[in-house]
């Protein structure tokens, strides 16, 4: 199964953006946090942008900002703005219907797909920006702003 890292780096976008709250942040500055390319960051924040989960401002000083707070940002909301495709794919090609197996196996799997699908979904749900943010300053390396 195919596996990208948007999800990761969108929530390292997000995060480094509530930490920085209220500064708006270049893609240069948040690509070498994250270790990739100031393309890769642009092209995820359009997506983000698009899913109403961060804004730009233009100009001298402008970049990359929260467009809500980052306890109302779920990691279930950058899942479905920035993946494309179900955790799970069947076969590319329909497997061979004389078969037995062939005929029945994707309707077979199907419910226990459809239920780890769930299972993940809801889990995103539960974990926010700024529950992120809170572990990552936990361990000492900064302060929220938002909390003081």
């Amino acid at each position: 199964m195919p596996t990208s890292s948007r999800f990761a780096v969108a929530v390292h976008i997000l995060v480094a953006l509530a930490v920085n709250e209220g500064k708006p942040m270049r893609s240069a500055d948040i690509a070498r946090s994250a270790s990739t390319n100031a393309t890769v960051i642009r092209s995820l924040l359009s997506r983000l942008a698009n899913a109403g989960l961060s804004t730009a401002r233009m100009g001298v000083g402008g970049g990359a900002l929260l467009a809500r707070p980052a306890a109302e940002i779920n990691l279930l909301d950058i899942y479905r703005a920035v993946e494309n495709c179900e955790l799970f794919t069947l076969h590319r090609s329909p497997p061979d219907r004389s078969c037995v197996v062939g005929k029945h196996v994707q309707v077979a799997m199907r419910p226990a797909l459809d239920r780890a699908q769930g299972a993940l979904e809801r889990e995103l749900a539960h974990v926010t920006i700024a529950s992120i943010a809170a572990d990552i300053a936990h361990r000492g390396e900064f302060t929220i702003p938002w909390q003081g």
